[in-house]
């Protein structure tokens, strides 16, 4: 096949040229298309949803909003993680599914959720709606509204946000892959009535009143028309209020005397804006300004390009002297981070290009090497677009044209050499001809395929398991092993193609060499290697000894580096977090960052804005509070700095800087990588430590502890405690006795507090196209104070007015000021990033401390989120990866050279390629990081080769005749120095600008360039003399018959293990692995063999679908004979039948309802394991409980025995007491023994539960009471897959009796048949003759009707019946789960009422006796037998609690299976 394609290329020139040109022209045409990106997108696969509450606090909208959410989305599928934050007035949800889900199919499915969760929120009570489809890599361009200088007075911030609402976010929305506007700072135009209390007061008028009379004087309507023939005059209306004098002029009510009061005579109306959460200052002052969030999925490049064009139309419509002005733009990173990808490719190449013309020594031979890396490049990009992998500093990170050209190299050194020697071929010829050139380039490259190819081939082996990689990491490194593939499979083809065609075209043909500069430089190798190899064949115990003993010391070396996921990017600017004082006000925020700002811009000419964005915006994806902001600092170019020349350095000293605004802290960081740490972890720090549990005021209180204890170890920066706790709150406790008094509801004096300060709406006011809030609110200067919250009136039922202190009891309190919650669970974050060290050796230091000084309550614990997670679990795969990598190779290198000892020696590179990888890590300063593991991988796969160009030729050379070891030795490598040096220089220096790049984006490139050149190094270094020697030892007669002694697959184990020792952390097994419930469950879910099954009932469902289109099969028919007259005559007929598309279409539908119907019973059986699991768990807590309780009670009776056994010694009782002691204790141990069995067999069938192969043990040893939210039953059998089969039922009987109906109608079928007709025919009147050449051809249709209705009806009356049937049983089975539901909540509030009155009254009474009887009977007052009495009852107290304990858990885990709750 290759010498095939080979002879073709060389042969067809032309054609292999136009391919070419086809290449570059589709490459061209691919690379204007590549979407163009700075870092890959990381970003999990989540959906937030957003809950806009006003008049609510923290509580109420965990109670009333949060809560409820979460118990409706819970059930949704593939979900992996559910956060939650609610604050004042606002709730924000994430929901995080796993990455193969489709958004928009996550989005349908929490959008019909919370159709469900709003029935159960309080109506009107919240706006919920979902975040823009965007993600960490989204928000792409960010401006302001800049005021052109002159035109200051006459834009106010009201005038600007109006201008940014109505016309710059309006317009932007159209554009091409803009996902939303987020809008930031200002003030949002309302028309305000400031109601003047006393003036109300005065004139006996409610805020009441004034809501009523603008609803009534604020509207249009139209009354049909007049028919004025030939004209029609259209009624209109207009009440529409247009300005503030029309809302003045609105009659309230009449007084007494029966003049009317109108608006202006009790309320000022003016401008007036919305409560505002946020606010938004560039440099010293406040602005308004945007975030352009872009799709996710899209082309950044080419979105920031459509928001350009539309930013420039945009602007000739604004108003004159203001201008949009970005001052974040992602271009500049993403133009920044590939010219840093095209500088290094560039250099590299050029490195590579001159390294082959100095070593091959020919200049027409090294460009013709150098072409194929343009056109390598050009087939790779043409790849990505069609893969849809983006260009960014990953996916174009790891190319190494070195590696890329490896294959042409081996092809053209090859001819080069064997033109050379075409003297002993063409004796006497010094020219070639073209003929004999295409034969000689022919014979090389078919000599040489083989081995270039199976070179190309290895190093694609080891990027497979790169592509296997998922989560964060495969996003980020997947891509970059698909673009490698891409270009090496690319070099592959124009190696068979384009390469042989070229080297015969434009190779020079002259047979003369004469010594060149290559030819010395090689000398010079020689010259020095062979004192270096004739010593180590000298010494080869000592030389080997030393290589092992350098590989171990390398894996030491390597414990010690320190560890961390990915380098962090330097993107050009900074972000930054300002945390003021808790619960401050917006106002004292927005004066503390401009302070801040001041400072900065005096002290710091590196800088060109400090834009900061504080609270939340307008979409609040991040519902930051008002005390915090988020800074983007955009900074000049590096080469400008002046204060510092790092950005540790510059951040440093703007710490030191912003000290003297006491009370106010910093916390620096990336924008890309803040945006990505908030999105996957929920904290935008770095690491993440989440303290779980339920009393806010605990959680507090340990967060500090813990901030106390790591602001103390070495490299821990920027610590941030979420806040939970301490907002101020004035909070209004209403005397129900009071109200009742007076006639007043909670609702009524409630919507008069929350008019009166947060505003209410009472209607729009249209400006044009511009719709503004109508809203009624009291005076500023009426709410200011407590005393204006006290002095406010509530209209009584009979007309009068009283004050609000005299129904309610008023007073400043502290409340909670955030709830966050993580999988329904409350927690608390203690944020912080690593600066000036690794994140392996930080978190392992915090870790030790917290352990050591942190004590949690019962139900309380600890979690680590953040980088730190990323990295172990990347760590996690890539054990798995590497050794996967290296088996490929080894088992590739097996088949190639059939020979285990062979495979070995070559495959030893693997562990000399490491010691050069980890010494160059470690002479360079640098953490292991993902980026080095992958270094390691594509290291190995490059290390083999150059061993298998050494015993490929020690082979060769032994088939040659050459029996001597030594000489064979010595000769090979004098041969085939020049491919080994050439082949490790061109690929380890091709990665050498990437290496020594300090611009921006190399930081993530250079742990991997740095791994891959030191192993190289290292690897043709230890190859040249380990390889050597080890194949002459492996080879000696000593050798095989110390082999023959001993075990040959024990040395080949022992040497495998040893060269696959991984540089990554190796996994240890564990005899048993600890789980919470969640982590249970979600194994159950994964690998219970239950829910497998249940799985590929839908896949048999889903593929059975495909037989809904069931053609009968085609008939042909053919006929030959005496079928028309004597002669013999031929006939084929087709034909095909149908049904009436109708049957098609109800089988479709009934396959689709099938897999419908299928799924729910997946849904089912994952829901029935995952309630088994929870049974069971909880099962074993409630042994444990009572394991504890048997061991305490085995102490006491231990010690009432040997109480009891001294006593009698003494002769102060008698033996009865002694023997009822003894008994007591023996059914004490009895049983303990019993429930140690209990729970040894719960364990096993946890394990069975979860299959899993290793014991199970539950991390919850501690009995403790089940989370529960009671929901109406409604909402409970919602979530039920139960409920939902039963009304699939009713979906598939009603589709099977619109099939049966659909089969009474016709089944059509059509045919074409053609004949001969052989013999004298008349044609219109005349004879002619027809031979067998000339057929009559035609067509049939036909119709089938069916006259025997009664099959037909009875099997439609028959489904008929199936559907009533299907139907009574959904009903059926709601109510009977209805009723179950309802009794299982009796059982739940009857067994709650028995655990609340063990643990507040039973409990501690018992504790109680237990410990005055002991003291008793100790002491001589209370005889054995009341003693044993004693201690029974407060014993069996204790039971019974657990008992009691135990019965409610169950009975929540039967509530959630009726629900349909998995987590």
């Amino acid at each position: 096949m290759i010498e095939r394609i080979i002879h073709f290329s060389i042969w067809n020139k032309f054609i292999v040229g136009l391919f070419v040109l086809a290449l570059i022209g589709w490459g061209t045409y691919s690379l204007t298309r590549l979407p163009i990106d700075a870092i890959p997108d990381i970003t999990n696969n989540q959906v937030q949803v957003i809950s806009l509450a006003p008049s609510l606090a923290v509580q109420e909208v965990e109670s009333f909003i949060t809560a409820p959410i979460e118990v409706a989305v819970a059930n949704i599928p593939n979900i992996v993680e559910l956060r939650s934050i609610s604050r004042l007035g606002l709730s924000v949800i994430t929901v995080v599914f796993k990455d193969d889900i489709d958004v928009y199919w996550a989005r349908q499915q929490l959008s019909e959720r919370l159709k469900e969760a709003e029935e159960v929120i309080p109506p009107g009570l919240a706006k919920i709606s979902l975040a823009p489809i965007s993600s960490g890599l989204g928000e792409i361009y960010q401006y302001r509204l800049a005021v052109a200088k002159g035109f200051e007075k006459r834009y106010n911030p009201m005038d600007l946000r109006t201008i940014q609402d109505w016309t710059v976010r309006r317009e932007m929305l159209g554009t091409a892959g803009v996902a939303d506007i987020n809008s930031y700072g200002g003030f949002v135009k309302q028309y305000e009535i400031a109601v003047n209390p006393e003036r109300l007061r005065g004139m006996n008028l409610t805020l009441t009143n004034i809501f009523q009379a603008l609803e009534k004087n604020n509207e249009n309507t139209g009354s049909a028309y007049i028919d004025k023939n030939p004209t029609a005059y259209f009624i209109r209306g207009i009440g529409l209020v247009k300005n503030l004098e029309d809302i003045e002029k609105i009659v309230v009510k009449s007084n007494n005397s029966g003049i009317p009061v109108l608006v202006r005579d009790v309320a000022t109306v003016q401008y007036g804006s919305a409560t505002r959460y946020g606010a938004f200052v560039v440099d010293t002052t406040e602005a308004v300004g945007g975030v352009v969030m872009m799709l996710k999925g899209a082309n950044a490049h080419e979105v920031i390009d459509n928001v350009k064009i539309r930013i420039a139309s945009i602007q000739t419509s604004m108003p004159e002297g203001v201008q949009i002005e970005p001052f974040l733009n992602r271009s500049d990173l993403v133009g920044r981070a590939i010219r840093t990808v095209s500088t290094n490719l560039i250099e590299g190449a050029l490195i590579v290009i001159f390294i082959l013309v100095i070593l091959l020594g020919n200049l027409r031979a090294g460009l013709v090497v150098a072409s194929v890396i343009p056109l390598a490049m050009l087939f790779a990009v043409s790849m990505m677009n069609l893969f849809g992998v983006s260009g960014n500093l990953m996916s174009l990170g790891a190319i190494d044209f070195g590696l890329i050209v490896d294959g042409a190299v081996i092809i053209v050194e090859s001819v080069v050499h064997r033109i050379t020697m075409s003297k002993h071929h063409h004796p006497g010829i010094a020219r070639l001809s073209q003929e004999q050139m295409d034969e000689n380039v022919f014979d090389s490259a078919k000599r040489m395929m083989s081995s270039a190819t199976f070179g190309q081939i290895i190093i694609l082996i080891v990027y497979l398991p790169i592509m296997a990689l998922v989560g964060i990491e495969g996003k980020m490194f997947r891509p970059m092993a698909q673009v490698v593939s891409f270009a090496l499979l690319g070099a592959a083809i124009l190696s068979l193609t384009y390469v042989p065609m070229v080297s015969a075209l434009f190779l020079s043909k002259g047979t003369e060499h004469k010594r060149n500069f290559s030819d010395r430089l090689m000398d010079w190798f020689h010259k020095a290697f062979q004192p270096i190899i004739n010593f180590a064949l000298r010494r080869k115990l000592l030389v080997s000894t030393f290589a092992i003993l350098l590989f171990f010391f390398s894996l030491f070396q390597f414990s010690r580096l320190g560890g961390e996921f990915i380098p962090q990017l330097e993107e050009g600017d900074l972000a930054a977090g300002v945390i003021t004082l808790q619960g401050g006000s917006l106002g004292n925020t927005i004066q503390m960052v401009e302070k801040a700002n001041k400072i900065l811009l005096s002290n710091f000419p590196e800088i060109k804005h400090a834009v900061c964005k504080i609270g939340a915006g307008e979409i609040p994806t991040d519902p930051t509070p008002m005390e915090t902001g988020d800074y983007i600092i955009t900074l000049k170019d590096k080469s400008e700095w002046t204060s510092a020349k790092t950005r540790e350095g510059l951040v440093e000293k703007m710490a030191e800087k912003l000290v003297v605004l006491a009370g106010v802290k910093f916390e620096f960081q990336q924008p890309i990588q803040m945006r990505f740490n908030e999105l996957l972890s929920g904290s935008k720090q770095d690491i993440a430590v989440k303290i779980f549990g339920d009393d806010l005021n605990t959680l507090s209180a340990k967060a500090a502890s813990i901030e106390k204890i790591i602001q103390q170890i070495e490299g821990v920066a920027d610590i941030n405690v979420e806040k939970v706790t301490g907002l101020a709150q004035v909070q209004v406790d209403y005397n129900r006795d009071r109200l009742a008094q007076y006639g007043l509801s909670v609702q009524d004096v409630n919507r008069v507090l929350r008019a009166a300060f947060a505003g209410s709406q009472a209607g729009v006011v249209f400006d044009e196209e511009k719709r503004f809030g109508l809203v009624v609110r009291l005076d500023q200067d009426y709410r200011k104070s407590l005393d204006d919250v006290r002095n406010l009136s509530v209209a009584l039922p009979n007309g009068g007015q009283i004050p609000f202190d005299q129904v309610a009891d008023i007073r400043i309190k502290s409340g909670p000021a955030q709830v966050s919650r993580e999988n329904t669970k409350r927690r608390i974050t203690v944020g912080f990033n690593v600066r000036n060290r690794d994140v392996q050796n930080v978190i392992n230091e915090v870790t030790r401390q917290i352990n050591q000084k942190i004590k949690l309550p019962i139900g309380y614990y600890i979690s680590y989120g953040g980088q730190f997670q990323n990295l172990q679990a990347a760590k996690a795969r890539l054990s798995i990866a590497v050794p996967v990598a290296l088996l490929l190779i080894f088992v590739l290198l097996f088949f190639t050279f059939h020979s285990v000892k062979q495979t070995l020696l070559i495959f030893s590179a693997v562990p000399m390629s490491a010691i050069g990888g980890v010494f160059a890590l470690w002479s360079r300063g640098m953490n292991f990081s993902i980026s080095a593991g992958v270094g390691f991988i594509a290291l190995f796969g490059v290390a083999v080769l150059n061993g298998i160009v050494l015993i490929a030729e020690f082979n060769r050379l032994e088939k040659e005749g050459i029996t001597d070891i030594t000489e064979r030795v010595l000769k090979g490598l004098n041969i085939r120095l020049r491919p080994v040096i050439m082949t490790a220089a061109v690929a380890s220096l091709g990665f050498l600008p990437m290496a020594l790049s300090n611009s921006a984006g190399a930081e993530v490139q250079k742990p991997l360039a740095t791994v891959v050149i030191g192993g190289l190094i290292s690897a043709t270094l230890l190859t040249l003399v380990i390889l050597p020697v080890f194949y002459i030892l492996f080879s000696s007669g000593q050798f095989r018959s110390s082999v023959r002694r001993k075990s040959v697959k024990t040395f080949s184990i022992l040497l495998f293990l040893l060269a696959g020792s991984s540089m990554i952390s190796t996994t240890y097994g564990q005899q048993s692995r600890r789980l919470n419930l969640h982590e249970a469950i979600q194994m159950a879910l994964d690998s219970n063999l239950a829910v497998r099954s249940s799985a590929y009932s839908v896949q048999v469902q889903k593929a059975l679908k495909g037989a809904s289109f069931d053609l009968p099969k085609t008939a042909i028919d053919g006929q030959y004979g005496q079928i028309n007259s004597y002669g013999k005559d031929n006939s084929f007929t087709v034909s095909q039948s149908f049904a009436f598309p109708t049957v098609y279409i109800n089988q479709g539908k009934l396959a689709s309802a099938g897999v419908r119907s299928s799924e729910w019973l997946l849904k089912a059986s994952q829901l029935e394991i995952t309630t088994e699991v929870k049974q069971v768990y909880w099962q074993l807590a409630y042994f444990h409980a009572k394991q504890k309780l048997f061991a305490y009670q085995d102490s006491l009776f231990s010690g009432f025995l040997r109480a009891a056994e001294h006593r009698a010694r003494l002769g102060e009782t008698n033996r009865l007491e002694m023997i009822t002691a003894r008994s007591q204790s023996m059914e004490v141990k009895n049983q303990l023994q019993q429930v140690t069995a209990d729970l040894t067999i719960a364990k096993q069938k946890l394990q069975t539960l979860l299959n899993s192969s290793m014991a199970v043990t539950p991390k919850d040893t501690l009995l403790i009471r089940a989370e529960f939210y009671p929901v109406s039953d409604s909402l409970a059998l919602t979530g039920n897959p139960n409920v939902g089969y039963v009304k699939q039922q009713v979906q598939i009987s009603l589709f099977e009796r619109n099939l049966e109906r659909s089969r009474m109608l016709p089944d059509f079928s059509i045919g074409y048949f053609s004949q001969t007709m052989q013999g004298i025919q008349e044609v219109n009147g005349v004879p002619r003759t027809f031979g067998a050449g000339e057929r009559f051809n035609g067509i049939h249709a036909g119709i089938a009707i069916p006259l025997w209705f009664v099959p037909y009806t009875s099997k439609t009356n028959a489904a008929r019946i199936k559907a009533e049937v299907a139907r009574t049983n959904a009903e059926y089975y709601s109510k009977s789960i209805g009723g179950s539901y309802r009794s299982l909540l009796g059982e739940y509030a009857k067994f709650n009422n028995s655990v609340n009155y063990y643990e507040k009254q039973a409990i501690p009474e018992a504790n109680i006796i237990i410990e005055q009887a002991t003291l008793s009977y100790k002491a001589g007052a209370m005889d054995y037998l009341e003693y044993i009495l004693n201690l029974s009852r407060a014993l069996t107290i204790k039971q019974n609690y657990l008992d009691a304990l135990n019965n409610y858990n169950q009975t929540i885990v039967s509530i959630d299976f009726i629900t349909g709750k998995t987590f």
